[in-house]
């Protein structure tokens, strides 16, 4: 029981349980004071704020944008392109300094584990946000050949600043290699908006997901109705990818 109730109130002690409950309240004070114009505002926020927090809902955004991808294994390619996720920067390390985010490490993982099973050249592409930075694709080179990874394996790319510049730039490595069946691997629900790109500019990818976030045995589990800051960071994920996938098929 003790347990139970931790978990149920826990998510409203932090953020964004905290401003939601902050702003349901105003909201609700508002109206009663006959402030309607701003009760109805908090309020909205509030539920707004709520809806994007639960995994239920970011479940179902994610699932939106992974549902056509899967583990095809074993995959035909001539390449493994790894796109950059992030980097830590100016954080020590065991052979070196700067860290990929957790994200990008998964990518990492799971690019080294399908080179075992493959022995295929990696192109990693991922640029620096300025010139004081570590490019990401240094950064997960290091990380690579600490897992066994050949230096000789590996292709850096570091120019590219977001997903259209990635397929760009490792486009032009490929042709220069002579590479034509890129496996493009990334995180699942990025993967819509990366073959968008690849395919624009001329090198159609092959789909291999890193991992997935939607999760599809959730039904009945009221923690679903929970908010939490990273429920919320994962559905701010998916909205930026339809975002995205909105703008490369305006720009066809």
């Amino acid at each position: 029981m003790l347990f139970t109730l931790k978990k149920l109130v826990t998510p409203f002690i932090l953020p964004p349980g905290i401003f939601i409950l902050f702003l349901l309240i105003i909201g609700l004070v508002s109206l009663k004071r006959r402030h309607f114009r701003l009760g109805l505002l908090n309020l909205l926020l509030g539920i707004a704020l709520y809806a994007l927090s639960v995994s239920l809902v970011a479940n179902r955004l994610v699932q939106g944008l992974e549902a056509d991808f899967s583990f095809e294994v074993p995959v035909t390619g001539d390449v493994i392109v790894v796109l950059g996720g992030g980097t830590i920067q100016g954080v020590p390390d065991l052979t070196g300094t700067a860290t990929p985010t957790p994200i990008m490490m998964v990518r990492i993982v799971t690019a080294v584990r399908l080179y075992r099973q493959t022995g295929l050249p990696i192109i990693i592409t991922g640029g620096r946000w300025s010139d004081a930075d570590i490019s990401e694709a240094t950064v997960a080179a290091r990380f690579m050949m600490d897992l066994g990874v050949p230096e000789a394996a590996i292709i850096k790319e570091e120019m590219a600043r977001d997903t259209f510049e990635n397929a760009r730039f490792t486009a032009a490595i490929c042709r220069q290699e002579g590479f034509t069946r890129p496996i493009v691997l990334t995180t699942a629900y990025h993967l819509k908006r990366v073959l968008i790109a690849f395919n624009s500019v001329g090198i159609p990818g092959i789909p291999f997901p890193a991992n997935f976030f939607g999760n599809n045995h959730q039904s009945g589990r009221w923690h679903r109705l929970l908010p939490r800051a990273s429920t919320l960071y994962l559905t701010t994920c998916a909205l930026h990818e339809y975002i995205g996938i909105w703008y490369y098929q305006l720009m066809k």
